[in-house]
């Protein structure tokens, strides 16, 4: 990477993903995914965020000077000290998620929101020892001073409720080894967005753990590209996109999912943050902000994504001749609504937003009330946005052949043109919005918001932990208190 104090750029985090990684998919082993018909657009997507942070014109707004090397990096990793700084970093993750009009859920500032809340709690990680404290902050400052796409995985794999296939070895990702170089990581992890489009991953335990799981209670961070480590897809919505025209979101937006094998990885100890330890790998998430404040730029992020849908569903109840309906009209008004919410909670958590010893962070128990709102309303959105369209969305030619062909241009002219738009224009538009609500990319979207901060149940738990319960009970003690008794 250059050592100027240039931002970086596309270009170069293209060439950091020349890594030579493995990717399992459709049989194969992919070693050079970055041009690769599955991931190459979606690669150049997340490289084209970095161009925009470096463009001149927006380099103030997105990026500021690391305190330890001088180079221009991203907001993401700044950690703010007042209310105004915390303004001023969202700002930045606002112009990330309209970047992609909020259909990338794991761009750079997810996991460097996960990492920064690590760096504000140092003195949890002092608390675990002194080594380890040193990890987390050697490794945040190398991240931030260059600007590193990290993903994350955190889940095990659900088969790790089952006994295992090959008695022994185990489902989830353990330590079978270590010495005085580092641990050995054995298993996997479900599910990891993004890592196309990464060059390191974290990997750490969110689930509760008990006494006799030490060798799963680790936090730490390995490249991608490191031996042994391999990713195994799902279907690539990219390769099997017809084209820009016909899969407009999809050709350039799948993230991409995978379960991560780890082959007996080898992660040095100056990249292991938590070692054998199960409280402190719950303690990290629950008793620090850093569960709430990675969770943070995702509702900056849904809210990008559904202020753009509501412009989607009111530009195809104008093309369908619907807009002046009542019930059109009622409709778009919800959406607006659960559009405005979601805004509405993000502004919220910053007003209300705490000191954290040095550092001011978002309120935690809005954010958690936040994502149990927008588990439930992602679904209602999707479904009532189908009422809306009808079969409208299933009217559409076969692909953008139909358009060009002299054996069915004018057919299609004459049965998708109106006065008010061309049929190239209509055909655009609601292609649009099938791949929005009704594509196999439209279902994953459904399905990752759903359990985009976990099962529904946990984030129930997580705000009910949260919530300020002798704050509400203190008023109906004050109620009742001037309630006369009997007689």
């Amino acid at each position: 990477m250059s050592n100027t104090a240039a931002p970086k750029t596309g270009a170069e985090h293209i060439d950091a993903l020349r890594d030579g990684r493995t990717i399992i998919l459709d049989g194969a082993l992919v070693t050079e995914h970055v041009d690769h018909p599955a991931f190459a657009n979606a690669v150049r997507t997340g490289a084209a965020l970095y161009d925009f942070a470096a463009n001149p014109a927006n380099e103030e707004k997105m990026t500021f000077a690391s305190p330890t090397s001088g180079r221009r990096v991203s907001r993401a990793w700044q950690l703010p000290r007042n209310y105004q700084e915390l303004v001023q970093r969202r700002e930045a993750l606002d112009e990330i998620s309209k970047s992609t009009f909020g259909w990338v859920g794991r761009t750079p500032d997810h996991v460097a929101s996960a990492l920064s809340a690590m760096m504000m709690s140092i003195d949890f990680f002092e608390r675990h020892g002194p080594k380890r404290a040193a990890a987390v902050r050697d490794y945040f400052t190398w991240a931030r001073d260059n600007d590193i796409w990290c993903g994350y995985a955190i889940v095990p794999s659900q088969i790790d409720r089952l006994p295992p296939r090959v008695p022994g070895e185990p489902a989830d990702a353990t330590i079978v080894d270590e010495d005085s170089e580092g641990i050995t990581i054995k298993g996997s992890r479900q599910l990891s967005t993004g890592l196309p489009m990464a060059q390191e991953l974290l990997i750490a335990a969110v689930r509760p753990l008990k006494p006799g799981q030490e060798n799963v209670s680790f936090t730490a961070m390995v490249p991608l590209s490191a031996k042994g480590l391999k990713l195994i897809s799902r279907r690539s919505y990219e390769a099997h996109s017809v084209s820009p025209f016909d899969s407009p979101l999809s050709s350039q937006y799948d993230e991409n999912d995978s379960v991560v094998y780890f082959d007996e990885v080898k992660i040095p100890w100056e990249r292991v943050f938590i070692h054998n330890d199960v409280e402190a790998a719950r303690a990290q998430w629950f008793d620090t902000p850093l569960m709430a404040y990675q969770n943070y730029p995702a509702q900056i992020r849904l809210s990008n994504k559904l202020a753009f849908m509501v412009g989607l569903a009111h530009r195809m109840s104008i093309a369908n001749g619907s807009l002046q309906m009542p019930g059109t009209q009622e409709a778009l008004g919800q959406m607006a609504a659960d559009a405005n919410q979601v805004r509405a909670m993000v502004l919220a958590m910053e007003v209300s937003g705490v000191q954290y010893g040095e550092y001011f962070i978002p309120d935690s128990s809005l954010q958690y009330s936040a994502q149990v709102l927008s588990q439930q309303l992602y679904p209602k959105f999707i479904t009532r946005f189908r009422e809306l369209a009808g079969g409208s969305v299933l009217a559409r030619p076969s692909s953008h052949l139909d358009l060009t062909s002299a054996a069915s241009a004018d057919f299609i002219e004459r049965t998708q043109g109106s006065g008010i738009q061309s049929a190239v224009d209509r055909v655009k538009l609601f292609n649009l919005a099938w791949d929005a609500i009704g594509s196999e990319f439209a279902s994953r979207h459904t399905q990752y918001e759903m359990f985009y901060a976990g099962p529904t149940f946990s984030s129930r738990m997580r705000n009910f932990g949260s919530f300020d319960w002798e704050a509400v009970g203190s008023q109906v003690d004050a109620f009742l208190a001037r309630v006369p008794g009997p007689g």
